[in-house]
């Protein structure tokens, strides 16, 4: 299922999405595996594994939008396996196959993998770590010296994913978990766990690209507890002191993120573990007492929970950041299902009432939208607000009623499977209500891949990047920041200039020795327009405004319009 949803959605998407998939092709073609680029500005705030799987993808099938999407794909089916391999390593095999049925088919692992961030690779190695860590520990595991060393192994991968947040999550818990358990101090659990053996393995995995990035982008050491735009400290300060720790103070510049309130962002784990967010009450019902194999993975899980969602308590938020806690979740609650229960049997009901509910309302709005026409794209019908952004949900406040009429046929899907798991919940418990829950999820995962569909002009800007490819050569110049037609680059794979988009992702790179100065402003914009040259402009609708006035209205002739965006040359003669 994950593969199908995740490879088969119909372009990459503006933003981050389409940043990652050029960031691996440049590397790819450039030959520099070591500093990332945008537009030729070297980029150096993400550490690099997704790069480099992406990459390795292209090598072996191509340069495609589907292959950039098989290294997230491929890694939300593992970590759904290893959720329900842990599980029933833990509790047996009907409790592990609910925790990697919960993993599988909740909304916020679908939800957040939709675009290219390595969160779900994350989780898988934070998982793979603390189970080699209880496995490392276990009495009667056979071969703990090799666990040890898995542990290690995933500690060094989670550097190459998302830095110190990769070792801190994993250790963190364990830590918390041997504290309470009496073993921190105890030499026979230092022993299992090989800390040494370890640690040279960790570094072995992920210094090297460290210790390159830093000499190919110096100055090496800067300890500057300040982040000024236009000073260029090199790569270990931007990548550790200000991507790290002013990030988590909420101190560091440019400021382009914002932060989920954080009472939103524990509640919201309802939503993203739904539909089996229900069965929290009986977790609470569950044994935590270390006695058994199950009673320590019940209590590992919750310290592994607690500690990722205070961490972002104190820290920034955005709503995926707690995804490295999902299999923990997942397996508190497969195990709570298996035992079943008066509260088992409560949430049951309560998902056949929310997707009854859900049904009515997508009837509902298939009927109020039966007679709304539907010309253009949906982006005509949607109440964009472009402060919003910053939040990876932020396109969620764009919908408005007039827009459904364009959804009709991912509303009737997804009415379809509401009613599905309601009917198939109303009168089942057990098993046979489980199962219907997860086939209601699928359905309505193919809802949102169907919506994704009609979605696509206004979130990619793929069709701009046809028209420009069929139009004569000319200067491409991008209006605003490069993350807002960034699939814009990766569909032509071309350079461009960028108009007033010396900003956030982009400024400190632009100030490293030897980085090209691809940023012009609106006189050099049109100094360059109204010259000889041919040239193409992207940008939104929201900018023509700006544009007639810089330039005469008769000078700026449409290429294309797609999805709120156009394409602009100063010559007539375009076609």
């Amino acid at each position: 299922m994950y593969l199908g949803c995740i490879v088969s959605p119909p372009s990459l998407m503006d933003d981050v999405d389409a940043v990652q998939a050029q960031i691996a092709r440049n590397m790819l073609t450039s030959g520099d595996w070591v500093t990332a680029r945008l537009d030729g500005v070297p980029y150096l705030e993400k550490a690099p594994l997704i790069y480099w799987a992406i990459a390795v993808s292209y090598k072996i099938l191509g340069v495609h939008d589907w292959v950039a999407r098989l290294p997230v794909a491929l890694s939300a089916v593992a970590l759904c396996w290893l959720t329900a391999a842990f599980g029933v390593w833990a509790f047996g095999g009907r409790a592990g196959f609910y925790a990697g049925l919960c993993m599988s088919t909740g909304v916020g692992l679908f939800l957040f993998t939709r675009v290219q961030i390595p969160d779900v690779m994350l989780t898988l190695a934070v998982a793979l770590a603390l189970w080699a860590f209880l496995r490392a520990l276990d009495e009667q595991e056979p071969h703990p010296r090799r666990w040890a060393f898995v542990l290690a192994a995933c500690l060094g991968v989670g550097l190459l994913l998302k830095s110190l947040v990769g070792v801190l999550f994993p250790v963190a818990a364990g830590a918390i978990y041997l504290f309470l358990t009496g073993q921190l101090f105890s030499a026979k659990t230092w022993r299992r766990l090989r800390p040494f053996s370890g640690l040279a393995i960790a570094i072995s995995i992920a210094a090297p690209w460290h210790i390159l990035a830093a000499l190919r982008n110096p100055p090496y050491f800067d300890l500057t507890f300040r982040s000024v735009p236009g000073e260029y400290h090199g790569f270990l300060w931007f990548f550790f002191m200000n991507e790290q720790v002013l990030r988590f103070l909420n101190l560091r510049s440019p400021r382009d993120y914002n932060t989920v309130p954080r009472l939103y962002f524990w509640l919201f784990h309802l939503l993203w573990l739904f539909p089996w967010s229900v069965y929290f009450p009986a977790v609470a019902r569950l044994s935590f007492k270390p006695a058994d194999r199950a009673g320590r993975t019940r209590l590992l899980a919750l310290c592994w929970t607690g500690f990722v969602l205070v961490f972002f308590t104190f820290s920034t938020t955005q709503e995926y950041y707690s995804m490295p806690c999902y299999p923990a979740l997942a397996l508190l609650l497969g195990s709570a299902m298996a035992l079943g229960g008066n509260s088992v049997r409560l949430g049951t009901r309560v998902i056949s009432a929310v997707a009854a509910c859900a049904a009515v309302a997508a009837i509902a709005l298939l009927i109020l939208v039966r007679h709304v026409p539907t010309p253009g794209d949906i982006s005509i019908a949607l109440n964009q607000r472009p402060g919003t952004y910053t939040l990876s949900l932020g396109h969620m406040g764009d919908l408005t009623i007039p827009a459904f009429a364009y959804l009709r046929a991912p509303l009737a899907v997804a009415a379809a499977a509401f009613l599905v798991g309601a009917l198939g919940t109303f009168r089942s418990t057990g098993r046979r209500a489980f199962l219907a829950a997860a086939l209601m999820m699928v359905l309505f995962f193919h809802a949102a891949r169907l919506a994704l569909v009609v979605f696509d002009p206004y979130l990619s800007s793929r069709p701009l990047a046809e028209a420009l490819m069929r139009a004569p050569a000319g200067k491409l110049i991008v209006d605003h920041h490069y993350y807002t037609f960034s699939s814009i680059f990766f569909y032509t794979n071309r350079s461009a200039l960028l108009l007033n988009g010396r900003f956030n992702n982009l400024v400190y790179g632009s100030y490293a020795p030897g980085a090209p100065n691809v940023f012009i402003d609106d006189a050099q914009w049109k100094t360059m327009w109204l010259g000889p040259e041919r040239c193409y402009l992207v940008a939104t609708d929201f900018a023509l405004p700006r544009l007639e006035k810089l330039v005469d209205k008769a000078r700026l002739y449409g290429v294309a319009a797609s999805g709120g965006k156009v394409v602009l040359t100063n010559q007539p003669d375009w076609r």
